[in-house]
């Protein structure tokens, strides 16, 4: 890591210990890792995974209805720090980029690389991955998408990143049977919550990434990066690519209606763990028995409630005790973002939608906000409140939500 950063680690060690004896801790930021330090352990890294449950309901393609919610932690807001993470809602994509924020001491917008690297993803996925009588380019998987988003990125930087992609185009049995293409690279996680007692039973776990950090150190996660010489002088682009082609995590599981997809930084997975997300989950939504999409309110309101409930762990209990985390007690105060899709039934409706340009450019704002962007009143006639297609509104609302790649 460079002398630089034992320095600046030690006098933060220090600080850290008189805070904990305050009955505070703020653990340390993100540092950037090495290209050498990296390729040592990409091979350990490497998970090439698939989940298939040969359980079908409805020959039909699948979508994301996703909501997200961030939040920089207050402590670190007050100080002026910049929020790096960036989040990607869109129907056939979701996912999560946490920007590493020692790039900052370098004069690097921590920020920049990951919003740009979801919105290549995003421009990929539509190409690719959106149900059409023929798709735009051929999809090849999460490695490939993820490598030439990165290539198709300019800014310098460094992010990790979890990915998630709808792919409507297995087939089992000749019958269609829809995947979730999960890649992971870093410490931001994805978890899958199933009902699978049937739409009475709660919400349960299925599936769930793991967190990729080189010698174990929460400091100095598994990175794709884009710097120059002021931070190391060996770095150059093929080195992401190895990054990605060897040390990525990728996973393919079954999607089913109704499943509900949760993707969130490192800041919601340090401080919480799976059965208190779990568990949120079941409470903002309960079981209903109903065939129905979840409402996209109360998708945002579980986004929110997880961000709240991993700033909560930072905070002293009644007794005065920190709470237990999983990165230790106290938590850890970061930047916090989490997206929260349903797996939803593909439509007409949504194929008129998005047939209409098949030049993605042009419809840049209705991907990029989840509640954002002004709609023709004709256009929203046929959608049933609720069901409004994500990033499409009447004109004249207003909405305090951020743009879904930020």
């Amino acid at each position: 890591l460079g002398t630089r950063n034992f320095k600046s680690f030690g006098a933060l060690l220090c600080t850290l210990s008189a805070m904990s004896r305050r009955g505070a801790v703020q653990r340390s930021p993100t540092f950037f890792v090495g290209a050498e330090k990296q390729k040592k352990d990409l091979d350990a890294f490497q998970r090439r995974e698939q989940q298939l449950a040969e359980v079908y309901y409805k020959n039909k393609p699948l979508c994301f209805n996703a909501c997200t919610y961030q939040r920089t932690h207050p402590v670190k807001a007050n100080s002026g720090h910049r929020d790096a993470d960036a989040t990607l809602v869109s129907p056939m994509a979701v996912g999560v980029a946490d920007g590493v924020s020692q790039i900052e001491e370098y004069g690097i917008d921590s920020s920049e690389l990951p919003t740009e690297l979801l919105r290549q993803c995003e421009e990929l996925a539509f190409d690719q991955l959106l149900p059409r009588s023929r798709a735009i380019a051929p999809y090849h998987g999460p490695i490939p998408l993820v490598r030439e988003a990165f290539c198709g990125t300019e800014c310098l930087g460094s992010t990790t990143l979890v990915l998630a992609l709808l792919d409507n185009s297995t087939r089992i049995h000749g019958k269609l049977h829809p995947m979730i293409a999960v890649i992971s690279i870093g410490d931001c996680e994805l978890v899958i919550l199933r009902r699978l007692q049937g739409r009475s039973g709660p919400l349960e776990l299925v599936f769930h990434t793991e967190m990729q950090r080189v010698d174990g150190h929460c400091q100095t996660p598994l990175q794709l990066a884009r710097v120059d010489d002021r931070i190391d002088a060996a770095f150059d682009d093929s080195i992401t690519v190895e990054v990605i082609e060897r040390g990525s995590a990728v996973h393919c599981i079954s999607a089913y209606e109704s499943d509900i997809v949760i993707v969130g930084s490192d800041g919601v997975f340090d401080n919480l763990y799976l059965d208190e997300v779990a568990a949120i989950a079941n409470k903002v939504l309960p079981p209903s028995g109903a065939s129905r999409p979840t409402q996209s309110s109360l998708l945002t309101n579980l986004s929110k409630r997880i961000v709240e409930a991993a700033h909560q762990k930072t905070k002293p209990t009644v007794g005065g005790f920190l709470p237990e985390a999983p990165i230790g007690r106290g938590g850890k105060m970061d930047d916090t973002s989490c997206v929260v899709a349903e797996i939803i039934e593909w439509t007409e409706a949504h194929q008129k939608l998005y047939a209409r340009e098949e030049v993605y450019p042009k419809w840049s704002n209705f991907w990029h906000c989840q509640v954002g962007c002004d709609g023709d009143e004709n256009e929203l006639q046929e959608y049933d409140g609720e069901m409004t297609p994500p990033g499409f509104r009447k004109k004249g609302r207003r909405d305090e939500m951020f743009c879904s790649i930020s």
